[in-house]
């Protein structure tokens, strides 16, 4: 397994080792004593699955009392995957790295708690499959806005299939005394 160091230290793509021949392929998608070495040490608590159609843009979430830390992974399609750091006294807050995600180059996103994330679909469909280090816990979601022009997101899609709840977010500026404490 290889891990890819991005421009904020603490969002990480891992890259695993893919054994494949004429049957198919193989490949570990957890372990948790490698995971660990590079800083994700989770407990993971919760898996989640999502299928969306192409336009389609989720996020930007995270939760406030019960931070998830999330290991995300693609099983069919592409996407176009974002963390934004939102931890208010952190030197990286308020900027975004983002990562291609697809079923064929099997790459995973590490998004620590503290952190916004949300995704793009880029393919026709895309299932997203990931692991969270706590239970979701709805009264402790905030969003925030996909296209904040603070953050200058570099979304792959210029008018997004958002949720009635996704499209109403605030920036990230109008929700700083929500935002958690590095």
């Amino acid at each position: 397994m290889r891990v890819v160091l991005t421009d904020i230290p603490d969002v990480v793509v891992i890259e695993p080792d893919i054994h494949a021949d004429g049957r198919g392929f193989f490949l570990e998608t957890y372990h948790a004593d490698r995971y660990r070495e590079y800083g994700i040490a989770g407990p993971f608590v919760q898996d989640n699955h999502s299928r969306s159609v192409a336009g389609t843009l989720r996020g930007l979430h995270l939760q406030i009392r019960r931070p998830q830390g999330k290991l995300i992974r693609v099983i069919e399609g592409e996407i176009f995957d974002v963390a934004v750091d939102v931890r208010r006294g952190s030197p990286t807050f308020g900027r975004w790295v983002g990562a291609i995600l697809t079923a064929e180059n099997f790459k995973q996103m590490y998004v620590p708690p503290g952190f916004a994330h949300g995704f793009a679909v880029v393919s026709p469909i895309a299932q997203v499959e990931y692991k969270c280090t706590d239970l979701y816990d709805p009264a402790s979601e905030i969003g925030v806005a996909w296209n904040d022009p603070a953050l200058g997101i570099a979304w792959p899609i210029a008018q997004p299939i958002l949720s009635m709840r996704d499209s109403r977010h605030p920036t990230l500026a109008e929700q700083t005394d929500k935002l958690p404490q590095l």
